[in-house]
């Protein structure tokens, strides 16, 4: 059992996962500055609930859903606030590099499908690991995986 009842393991999490969970926030989120609140947000959660994990891959598991599902929610609540046109257009524009034409696409596709590719393709994530990563079956991540790829396909063929 992992203990998170010191100091030390906490900083080690933070050290050893921030990069990873911030490039898969971003996957879900449209700017940098949200994806960081997601990672922070699962940070102050893990501080507060103090899971105890069975081991390491339980603790990472944890952390990845616990980062796609805020940063889902962040995503929905930024979806349903509705601006008036002069103040949108007074906002900042996104990022350049945050914007690029395979993350964008990959951003638009089904949580389900963009959260596969991006453990698969920028994690490295084998499809078993991906399956026990997000608790779905492994046949489940490889369809999921074929689908987006299809998806991503289509989406990068239209804007050619």
């Amino acid at each position: 059992m992992v203990s998170l009842g010191t100091d030390e393991a906490i900083c080690r999490i933070v050290a050893q996962y921030s990069s990873m969970l911030l490039r898969l926030a971003s996957t879900r989120l449209d700017s940098e500055a949200d994806a960081e609140d997601a990672v922070q947000e699962v940070y102050l959660k893990l501080l507060t609930a103090r899971p105890v994990f069975r081991d390491a891959e339980h603790e990472k598991a944890w952390l990845i859903r616990a980062t796609l599902h805020r940063a889902s929610d962040i995503r929905r609540r930024a979806e349903r606030r509705n601006l008036p046109l002069d103040t949108a257009e007074q906002l900042p524009a996104p990022e350049a590099d945050w914007d690029s034409g395979i993350l964008a696409a990959v951003r638009a596709l089904p949580k389900g499908y963009s959260a596969v590719i991006h453990l698969y393709y920028y994690e490295g994530y084998s499809i078993k690991e991906i399956g026990k990563l997000l608790g779905i079956p492994a046949p489940t991540a490889g369809t999921r995986l074929a689908r987006g790829r299809e998806r991503l396909r289509q989406m990068l063929k239209e804007e050619i």
